[in-house]
């Protein structure tokens, strides 16, 4: 089995916690920022301890003692001073810091007060109100706990759409390149884009099914094999379940319509079917007018459809619907009508407006995030690090002062530099809707996106609305402020929010980032449908984020939006003119 770097990484990560949560200073960020560019490596770690230690230790911020443990991990499958930092700590670290607000000097402190060790633990001292005595807590923290338990349970159900689209590729390239599979598909909600998915549903066309399983069960990255039948399959990869079926190539068509979903898109076809005397199910259309009893069986009736997705659609007079639309939001009377959007994809993208840099918390200089936008062969970018304010720790946002010497700078790489470089900065909104950077700075720059980082619960409408209002910001950044599967975010009214960016030239954005996809697909719908520009960006830390985009486009696309409707598929004029109105 080939040691993932999503695998690797996450040991580094809860080292990190477990150090963090004894109060061990320095390590738990050097083994964070290890972990992180390990994930992020182009090639596979494992592969390169192999190779040698030295070659380990090429990657950024791994130096000799975390490559010593990389090398350990590949050959033992353990890390000898993670099962002890285990040993002294007991706990769930991953479950019950999934709660919103509890970090890891939390579980350290509730594991010697109470003896909290899993996210049950967490909610009976919770719910015995035994949390607000120990020291530093009280009964606002406590109810908080309680209150995002439920959320936590959930989530921890759900698998990122980020972590699931790199090891769906994975899995469908092996299996297209062994044994006899004449088509592959990944289906469900995972081919819908969803922002987190249950499991990943892989469909294979083949006449010799048991062959495929065979080598679907043998594929070197299954952790676990569920089950495994004579065309269906389960196994589990770094935590994710991926089921397989078989179906014959004439049906395959049929199949992935039907798997694919939604569940009430389906029932739409369903019922569209039957008032045309048809049936529809997994193994095809088939016409049903001649026949006595229509539920005698699945393949009764003659079958005019099955072999294709477009042949499926095409018996019901509609246009092939592209599979990020089919969640029974008016794609079928779209489609029936001719009124079908002409959708967004990746070659539309043109550039970026909201990036971040060393000068904040980003990990490359301004040069090297222009070299990467200029590689990618976007037109434009705009450098918008964080301004200090509200829901700013550490020290992450720039001051006016340095926010007005940075300016400098990126105008002087602006002037190198092979594409349009925008100098902006991403705000802070406070509760009122007020932001954190001082209207003199503002006016200077070419992008101001506002963004809450803070007080993420109850109606943010008004709060966002105030922001738009602001002559100086351009986009709202994330508007909900969620982080997927660790907090929900605000609520806001969309409509409301949609109709004041209208009114106010604002953008709303769809932050990339697969832990965020904020906007989400529905709301996208709404703004379109309201007027209001939406625009794509990255929200990327180095280089290798821009590859983000994809998410923020089929996200878009479950909005229902096309390339005129994103501000980031417009030309670097008519960028510079939106800032400008």
């Amino acid at each position: 089995m080939t040691v993932r770097n999503d695998e690797l990484a996450a040991q580094f990560e809860e080292m990190a916690d477990l150090l963090e949560a004894q109060n061990v200073e320095y390590k738990p960020v050097a083994y964070r920022r290890a972990a992180e560019n390990i994930r992020e490596y182009p090639e596979n770690v494992a592969h390169l301890s192999q190779e040698s230690q030295s070659a380990v230790e090429r990657i950024d911020r791994v130096g000799e003692a975390i490559a010593e443990k990389i090398v350990e991990y590949v050959e033992t499958g353990t890390i000898a001073e993670l099962e002890e930092l285990r040993d002294e700590l007991p706990v769930d670290m991953a479950g019950i810091t999934s709660v919103e607000g509890v970090g890891p000097k939390t579980v350290g402190t509730l594991y010697e007060a109470l003896d909290v060790r899993t996210l049950d633990d967490l909610e009976t001292a919770a719910r015995e109100a035994n949390i607000r005595d120990v020291k530093g807590f009280g009964p606002k923290t406590e109810e908080n706990i309680l209150a995002n338990i439920d959320f936590a349970r959930e989530s921890r159900q759900r698998q990122l759409l980020g972590e699931s689209v790199p090891l769906s590729t994975d899995i469908t390239a092996y299996l297209s390149d062994t044994g006899p599979v004449d088509r592959c598909d990944v289906a469900g909600s995972l081919r819908r884009w969803r922002s987190t998915i249950g499991d990943i549903d892989v469909l294979v066309a083949s006449a010799d099914a048991p062959k495929v399983v065979e080598a679907f069960t043998d594929w070197p990255d299954a952790d676990e094999v569920i089950e495994a039948g004579t065309s269906k399959a389960s196994v589990r990869s770094n935590g994710v379940r991926v089921d397989l079926r078989v179906v014959v190539p004439d049906e395959f068509g049929a199949a992935l319509q039907y798997f694919t979903g939604s569940r009430d898109h389906n029932i739409a076809i369903r019922n569209r079917a039957i008032d045309r005397g048809l049936k529809i199910n997994e193994y095809g259309v088939f016409d049903i007018t001649d026949v006595d009893d229509p539920d005698a069986g699945q393949r009764v009736g003659e079958r005019i459809a099955g072999k294709t997705e477009a042949d499926v659609y095409e018996t019901l007079d509609l246009p092939l619907i592209p599979a990020e639309l089919r969640e029974a939001r008016g794609e079928i009377e779209a489609a029936a009508t001719d009124k079908l959007p002409e959708l967004i994809s990746v070659d539309d993208i043109r550039g970026d407006l909201h990036l971040h840099t060393e000068w904040s918390d980003g990990r490359n200089s301004i040069e090297e995030m222009v070299a990467g936008a200029e590689e990618r062969g976007y037109e434009y970018l705009c450098i918008t690090d964080h301004a200090s304010g509200p829901g700013m720790v550490g020290g992450v946002g720039l001051s006016d002062d340095e926010l007005e010497e940075q300016l400098a700078v990126i105008r002087e790489t602006g002037d190198d530099a092979a594409i349009e470089v925008f100098a902006g900065v991403e705000t802070n909104i406070d509760e009122n809707g007020s932001v954190s950077t001082s209207d003199a700075i503002l006016e200077q720059l070419d992008c101001v996106v506002a963004s809450p980082h803070f007080a993420l619960d109850g109606d943010g409408t008004d709060r966002l609305i105030a922001a738009a209002e602001h002559p100086d910001v351009d986009i709202i950044g994330h508007p909900t402020g969620r982080q997927l599967n660790r907090r929900s975010g605000l609520d806001i009214d969309v409509s409301k929010l949609a109709n004041a960016a209208a009114r106010t030239e604002t953008a709303l954005e769809i932050n990339a980032n697969p832990h965020r996809l904020d906007l989400r697909g529905g709301a996208v719908q709404v703004a379109v449908e309201m007027g209001a520009t939406v625009v794509i960006d990255t929200d990327a830390h180095r280089p290798s984020s821009y590859d983000y985009v994809r998410y923020g486009v089929h996200t878009a696309r479950r909005g229902w939006a096309e390339p005129t409707d994103v501000l980031t598929t417009w030309n670097a004029d008519a960028v510079r003119t939106f800032f400008e109105s």
